[in-house]
C-alpha cells in the first residue's frame, strides 16, 4: 500500500498488483516459438490429412508445454505459445472443413 499524503485523512484504498505481469517481450518470443513449432510439424505433411494430424499434435504439445510453463516458467511466453498454437490449430481446421464441404468427403479418415 502507498503511504497516504495527508491531504486526504482516513484509510487509503488498497492497490492489487499483478505478482507476476505478462510483458511484451517474452509473449512476442512466445509467439514466435510456437509459429517456428507449427510450421516445422506442418512441413512434416505431405498431404492435408497429414498435415492436419501433424498440426494436431504440434498443438496438443504446445498446450502442454504452456501449462508447465505457466506453473514453472515465464507466464508471458506461456500465453504467446497457447495463442500460436490455437490459431495455427484454427487454420489447420479450416482447410479441413473447406475441403470437406467442397468434397463432400471427411479428409481425415
Amino acid at each position: 500500500m502507498r503511504p497516504p499524503s495527508g491531504l486526504f485523512p482516513g484509510p487509503t484504498r488498497p492497490v492489487y498488483r499483478e505478482p507476476h505481469p505478462v510483458n511484451a517481450g517474452p509473449l512476442l518470443a512466445g509467439i514466435a516459438a510456437g509459429v517456428v513449432w507449427l510450421t516445422l510439424f506442418g512441413a512434416l505433411g505431405r498431404d492435408l490429412a497429414s498435415y492436419a494430424w501433424w498440426t494436431l499434435l504440434a498443438a496438443v504439445t504446445a498446450w502442454a508445454v504452456a501449462l508447465v510453463m505457466t506453473f514453472i516458467g515465464d507466464r508471458g511466453a506461456a500465453v504467446g505459445v497457447a495463442l500460436a498454437s490455437g490459431l495455427g490449430l484454427s487454420v489447420a481446421l479450416a482447410f479441413v472443413g473447406a475441403r470437406w464441404i467442397t468434397t463432400q468427403d471427411w479428409p481425415l479418415w
